[in-house]
C-alpha cells in the first residue's frame, strides 16, 4: 500500500472511539428546547391577543393576558412531553 492510499481512506470507528453522551449534554439539550420553546409560544400568544384587543375588544387587556397564558400553557405542556420522552435515552427491552 502506498501512502496516498492510506490518506484518502477514511478512518473506521471502533466501539472504542465512539464517546458517549453524557446525562447532563441530553438534559442541557431538553432545556434549550424546552425554553426556546415556551418562550416562542407566549410571543406568538401575546401577539395574538394584542390583535385581537386591538381589533375586537376595544383595546382591554384581557386578550392579551389570556394569549399569554394559552402561550404558556402550550409552551408548558410540550416541555413535559420533551422531558418524558426517551429520546437520547439507551432503552433495553426484556
Amino acid at each position: 500500500m502506498s501512502s496516498a492510499q492510506t490518506s484518502s481512506t477514511p478512518a473506521s470507528t471502533t466501539a472504542q472511539d465512539i464517546i458517549p453522551t453524557s446525562s447532563q449534554n441530553l438534559l442541557n439539550d431538553k432545556w434549550d428546547v424546552v425554553l426556546s420553546n415556551a418562550l416562542i409560544k407566549t410571543g406568538l400568544g401575546f401577539g395574538g391577543g394584542v390583535l385581537m384587543s386591538i381589533l375586537f375588544f376595544k383595546r382591554r387587556q384581557f386578550p392579551v393576558w389570556l394569549g399569554i397564558g394559552f402561550g404558556l400553557g402550550r409552551g408548558y405542556s410540550e416541555g413535559d412531553a420533551i422531558f418524558r420522552s426517551n429520546h437520547g435515552l439507551r432503552t433495553v427491552k426484556a
